[in-house]
């Protein structure tokens, strides 16, 4: 069996060592950071599991490719892990100079079966209301860190923010008007070249809901005036200069979840941005509208996140005569 290697090496290019490196992080910097970890995680996972067996991992025989599917189905892993394995295993031959079929009939009909027997539905989060982000607010302590997360809980849910983005932010994105608040998005998961997007959110109707307002009070409370919006704070109540980490936003949901007696376990951060999209399909805003503050691209996947927002809306059963 070959061995493996851990980086692919430039063919042909002896003299121009430096540029290829160069070169080759141009090429990583096309994938976000994340995408790149989880990638490198699958791949070293499969080249593992190939070793063990005595199986050469690249190029890797479709039919190789159908059993470790197989594999990690009896493992337990979900379908949608299984199918991000094989997008990864992809991605690493085509980097390697190879091509591997994924609709090889090898692959497609172990993926397809695979995902009879186990469903394809992927398990979600709750999506918040807006009833339900004001008792989440209301949980929340009179504290310098219960200010920065009542802002970034309703900033979170007006400005139907990723996790990322919502970390992302620093004080120079933001453009406070007499209507509400301006967001630039400099970056995004559906924009990875940096074009940026703005988001309006406006002033809201009763106290206890508007983002901008609280965000204000957070400002003005932590004194900050440029660098990242929403920081970290430690014990002694001194804000740091770093942001928080977009794993500290489901923290925070699941909290504030926890003491406004709600199930803590049925919210994550994801919750903020499907819970506006359903809220906002329940009080009748179109797709197109609810797309614009979102940024998703496609109807498609827009639809997946309002979910059953405008069940009762829509449904042909509010026609019968019962």
């Amino acid at each position: 069996m070959a061995p493996v290697p851990d980086r692919i090496p430039p063919p042909g290019l002896p003299g121009l060592a430096r540029e290829t490196d160069r070169a080759r992080a141009f090429a990583d910097a096309g994938r976000a950071a994340a995408t790149r970890r989880a990638y490198a995680a699958d791949w070293a996972c499969f080249a593992a599991w190939c070793a063990a067996r005595n199986v050469d991992a690249l190029p890797a025989a479709p039919a190789a490719v159908a059993v470790y599917l197989a594999w990690l189905a009896d493992g337990g892993r979900t379908v949608s892990t299984i199918g991000r394995r094989l997008v990864a295993l992809a991605a690493r031959h085509r980097e390697a100079g190879y091509h591997l079929d994924t609709r090889h009939p090898a692959i497609a009909r172990t993926l397809k079966g695979i995902r009879r027997t186990l469903g394809a539905a992927p398990a979600t989060k709750a999506a918040v209301t807006v009833e339900e982000v004001r008792a989440l607010c209301a949980a929340l302590p009179a504290s310098l860190a219960g200010l920065r997360d009542r802002a970034l809980l309703l900033v979170g849910f007006a400005g139907a923010f990723r996790r990322s983005e919502l970390v992302a932010l620093r004080r120079a994105d933001l453009a406070l008007r007499p209507e509400g608040l301006v967001v630039r998005l400099r970056r995004s998961k559906t924009d990875p070249d940096g074009v940026g997007r703005s988001v309006a959110i406006p002033r809201g109707r009763r106290a206890d809901g508007c983002a901008v307002g609280a965000l204000e009070v957070w400002l003005a409370a932590a004194g900050i005036e440029d660098g990242p919006l929403f920081r970290a704070i430690d014990r002694t109540g001194r804000i740091a200069d770093r942001a928080l980490s977009d794993r500290v936003v489901a923290l925070v949901v699941k909290r504030a979840a926890a003491a406004a007696g709600l199930d803590a376990t049925r919210y994550a951060g994801h919750s903020l941005r499907a819970g506006f999209a359903t809220s906002a399909a329940r009080a009748g805003a179109d797709e197109h509208a609810i797309m614009r503050q979102t940024g998703h691209r496609s109807v498609q996947m827009v639809r997946r996140y309002i979910r059953d927002g405008d069940l009762f809306r829509t449904t042909a059963a509010r026609f019968l005569d019962l």
